[in-house]
């Protein structure tokens, strides 16, 4: 398990750096994201649902979290597809430690 930063994109195909029929507006972002670092942590998952999980539980008064796993990494073109018995694995680790 690696702790790191996830990130929210504002959509699923250009503003996560891939390329679908339309130009990238800054085909350098997934690059720039890379390097990025704050106090240490990196950023290591970056998708679209959980600042929405975030922003409403914060509305409600309530806390929430998300744990992610990294299934692909599109740098170097590589995906989990034996993710699934992993998947339970993470689960019952989280579950263990809050």
């Amino acid at each position: 398990m690696v702790r790191g930063v996830t990130i929210a994109a504002g959509g699923f195909f250009g503003p996560q750096g891939r390329e679908l029929r339309v130009p990238l507006a800054d085909p350098h972002q997934n690059e720039k994201i890379e390097k990025f670092e704050y106090n240490g942590y990196h950023i290591t998952n970056f998708e679209m649902e959980s600042s929405a999980l975030a922003g409403l539980s914060r509305l409600m008064g309530h806390k929430a979290m998300t744990v992610c796993m990294v299934i692909a990494n599109r740098l170097i073109k590589e995906a989990n597809t034996g993710y699934k018995n992993t998947i339970d694995t993470l689960i019952k680790t989280v579950l263990d430690r809050i």
